[in-house]
């Protein structure tokens, strides 16, 4: 395999993340196809081989692309709905697949979409990697020409603005033991919440990355305990103590090797992974609406009472 036909398979692994930047990026479906395309016309020119970090340096790339399609298109409207121009067809190396659509423009949401249509193309950047992609602001300052430090107050303020305009439906970090939802939400519906891990364990077992990121919420936090640290390296797992952002915890779910089976934990619906009906370690949720916002990976599970259904 020469060097080229490697970047180009390492590029198409990477691509349904990197087309779910791009969207979150510019809000349109073709408008994303493009500018990974063209993020891909300039990796295959540029010289990889002292790149350490492949899968974040594409990222960038994306990013930078995506921030000049943003800055470009300033100064005129654009509807959030992609709608085809008259007379115009799709890109001919790019088949439609409304499926494939509905899902990307689920895992994002209209509303969302119409609150970050508000922010400046900085602020969007900043905060669509940093909160949704767990992108270090190190690595987004050079992006938008701002020091670190700048370019967290970028995403702060891109933040307190979402959270003013009541899209937050949970505060970022909160997890599975947080307050439920005013409402009763998901969290008190026993059936739907199951329903919903019913389908995250599906969209991990099968790999579908973009499934997960439609399940999870943009600053979804992992936590694990120290029981479940020490189990993951004695069966030559990467321990995990911590992860944030959705993007981060589906890569760690995507394609997982794990078996586990839906459970009522202390009476509320989660999942065990219990191999031969003995249970050593669970995963609770928390949920608001219709999102995972939080999961907590227990192995000390003195006092937790499991029911395996």
């Amino acid at each position: 395999m020469t060097e080229h036909d490697w970047l180009a398979a390492r590029f198409e692994t990477d691509r349904p993340r990197l087309r779910a930047v791009a969207y979150r990026m510019l809000g349109s479906p073709a408008e994303a196809d493009d500018a990974v395309q063209e993020a891909w016309l300039r990796v295959s020119r540029s010289d990889t081989a002292a790149v350490e970090n492949m899968s974040g340096w594409l990222t960038t790339v994306v990013a930078r692309v995506s921030l000049n399609m943003l800055q470009s298109r300033r100064s005129r409207r654009e509807d959030l709905v992609d709608v085809p121009e008259a007379g115009g067809s799709p890109r001919p190396d790019t088949p439609v697949d409304p499926e494939r659509e509905a899902l990307l423009a689920e895992s994002v949401g209209t509303a969302m979409l119409l609150i970050l249509d508000t922010l400046t193309p900085a602020e969007r950047l900043a905060f669509v990697l940093h909160d949704m992609f767990a992108v270090p602001f190190e690595e987004i300052a050079p992006i938008v020409d701002r020091t670190p430090a700048a370019a967290r107050q970028l995403a702060s303020r891109a933040r307190r603005r979402i959270q003013r305009q009541g899209f937050a439906a949970a505060a970022p970090g909160a997890g599975p033991t947080g307050e439920p939802a005013p409402d009763g939400g998901a969290d008190t519906d026993q059936a739907g919440k199951a329903d919903l891990i019913r389908a995250f364990l599906t969209a991990s077992r099968e790999g579908d990355f973009e499934a997960l990121l439609t399940l999870l919420a943009p600053d979804i936090v992992l936590r694990s305990d120290r029981t479940a640290v020490r189990m993951a390296a004695a069966r030559g797992r990467q321990p995990v103590t911590e992860l944030r952002g959705s993007d981060a915890v589906a890569r760690a779910f995507a394609k997982l090797s794990w078996d586990p089976v839906p459970a009522l934990v202390d009476g509320s619906a989660g999942l065990a992974f219990a191999p031969g009906g003995v249970p050593l370690a669970v995963y609770r949720f928390g949920i608001a609406g219709d999102r995972i916002t939080g999961i907590d990976v227990q192995a000390d599970l003195t006092g937790v009472v499991i029911v395996l259904r």
